[in-house]
This record gives structure tokens, C-alpha cells and sequence, in this order.
């Protein structure tokens, strides 16, 4: 059943048994035997492609059903803990400074949980590429994924003593004019992210003129070092730049509205017990986080 559900995620023998660890011939095995055992067809196969059939849809679902049981029955026994593979895609920024410090602690906990983390801000089919979870920022769109929100991160407004130097220091969003922002295309949209204050209490968004674009966090912050525009990122993301005086921040009294910070999972699917503690220890990490900011 395991090796039959991946399959169908998949949609490919080659990566089933690649997540499986198990030689290919033998996850084509399992299938035939289970077909076989059957009597009905669950895979509709081509040479570039592997989808379930009806009958092989219902049979995935209620094979995730039985799995989950499964899972839950044998995490039952006293000092059971969760183990296997769990794939998770991280946005790189929240990767670096909350997941991969803290993640000794976690693999100290469950040594028998194999984490393996792709890094990315693009939407992902959880599904299909065999991803268990999925941690971003902004606010979920995907009816398809529950969302679990983890933190609410606050985001500001940063310039370079370069920019200022050239453009003036910007004093109130609705003076502007002659000022430049660094452009961030949004993956989902592929429009230009504008910027967004609190004025007397209602959030304004304002889009001033972009000399340059980009569609990913680390270019859209070295844009900005070198003086090409206003930029709005998470506080957490600018520390060693204002640390550094790399950045400076500008317009402190027209605030942002903090940003949700989310973990995603199929809706459909009963979260598997890695999947559980792994959600439980982020959410833990984010509120230390937190909190030790409050401190300072």
C-alpha cells in the first residue's frame, strides 16, 4: 500500500522507488501483485506517465486511511517515536534563520526521522512532488492545503546610506515622488509586490517607479545594498544589515502589517505522526523566537 500511494503521488515508478529506497523492478512488482490481487486495474501507464485509474483513486484513498491507522496504532505504544522520511519545502530566508539552527535539537529528539528540505518560494503540488509540508510567508491562498500558522513576523522599510545619499531620506509614503523601490515579482501573480504602510490607522499600498526586478529574496536585498531602491522585508531578514549599517530603516513611523508565517499540508490527507511533532516543535521554535525578541 505505501509503495502503491507513493507511485500514485508521483506519478512515476523511477521516483517511487527513489523516496522508497527500493529497487524499480520491485516497486513495478508490488503494483502487478497488488492489481493482481485485486482483480481490477489501479494504473494507467504510459512511457512518460503513470496516473491512478478510478478504481485506483478510491483504492488510494482509502489505502492513505489504513496507512494513517496504521501509523497512529504503532505510535501508540509507550515510547514509540515517529520515524521515516519527511520531506518538507522551506522558503530559503525562514530555512537559514529558524529551521536549520534548531534543527539539531529536533534530529537529537527523533533520531529515527530521516528530514530531508528543498528551499523555495514557488507554489508547490505537495501531491506530486512527494513534499509532506510546506513553511511560507504571506497569507495561504491554496484551498486545497490546511494551513497552520506558526508566527507573525514583522517587515519594515529599508533603504542604503547610497540610496539616501542620491535620493534623499523619504519622510511620509505620500511623498515619494522621485523615489525608486527594487522590484519583487511575485511568483503566484507575476505582478510586482507593492509597498504597503499603515497611514492614520488604514494600510495604503503604493507603487513608486522600479529600475529593477527580481523574483527572489536574497537578489531583492543585495538590490537594495547597492542603492537601487526602497525595499520591505522582515525584520529577522534585515538584522546583520542594520547591525551593519548596510541598510537603514526608513519611514519607522508608517509601519507594516506583520506578515503570517504558515505551514501547509494537504487537506485530504491525516497527517502522519512525523509530520505532527514536526508541525508541534516549529511552532515552538517560532514562539521562542518570538519571544526572545520581545526581550531585546
Amino acid at each position: 500500500m505505501r509503495v502503491f500511494c507513493r507511485v500514485v503521488e508521483r506519478r512515476s515508478f523511477t521516483h517511487a522507488a527513489q523516496d522508497s529506497g527500493l529497487p524499480r523492478s520491485t516497486v513495478t512488482d508490488a503494483v502487478k501483485q497488488l492489481e493482481a490481487r485485486l482483480g481490477v486495474r489501479l494504473l494507467q501507464r504510459t512511457t512518460r506517465h503513470v496516473s491512478p485509474t478510478l478504481d485506483g483513486e478510491a483504492y488510494y484513498q482509502r489505502c492513505l486511511s489504513i496507512l494513517a491507522d496504521i501509523e497512529d496504532a504503532e505510535g501508540a505504544f509507550a515510547g514509540a517515536k515517529p520515524k521515516g522520511l519527511l520531506r518538507v519545502d522551506v522558503h530559503g530566508t525562514l530555512a537559514r534563520h529558524f529551521v536549520l539552527p534548531s534543527l539539531p535539537s529536533f534530529l537529537q529528539t527523533y533520531p529515527d526521522i530521516e528530514f530531508y528540505m528543498s528551499e523555495g518560494d514557488r507554489l508547490v503540488d505537495l501531491v506530486r512532488e512527494g513534499i509532506d509540508c510546506v513553511l511560507r510567508v504571506g497569507t495561504p491562498s491554496d484551498s486545497d492545503m490546511a494551513a497552520r500558522r506558526v508566527a507573525m513576523v514583522d517587515e519594515i522599510t529599508l533603504a542604503s546610506p547610497a540610496y539616501i545619499a542620491a535620493h534623499g531620506l523619504p519622510q511620509h509614503p505620500d511623498r515619494l515622488a522621485g523615489h525608486r523601490m527594487v522590484g519583487f515579482r511575485s511568483s503566484a501573480t507575476g505582478s510586482l509586490l507593492p509597498l504597503e504602510f499603515i497611514v492614520e490607522g488604514t494600510v495604503r499600498e503604493i507603487i513608486i517607479p522600479a529600475a529593477v526586478a527580481v523574483n527572489a529574496a536574497e537578489s531583492y536585498v543585495s538590490a537594495a545594498r547597492l542603492g537601487l531602491g526602497l525595499i520591505q522585508i522582515p525584520r529577522y531578514h534585515a538584522e546583520k544589515d542594520l547591525a551593519e549599517g548596510t541598510l537603514i530603516h526608513v519611514l519607522e513611523d508608517f509601519p507594516l502589517t506583520p506578515t503570517p508565517v504558515s505551514l501547509l499540508y494537504p487537506r485530504n490527507r491525516q497527517l502522519s505522526p512525523r509530520v505532527r511533532v514536526f508541525i508541534d516543535w516549529l511552532v515552538k521554535v517560532f514562539a521562542r523566537q518570538n519571544s526572545e525578541n520581545a526581550l531585546q
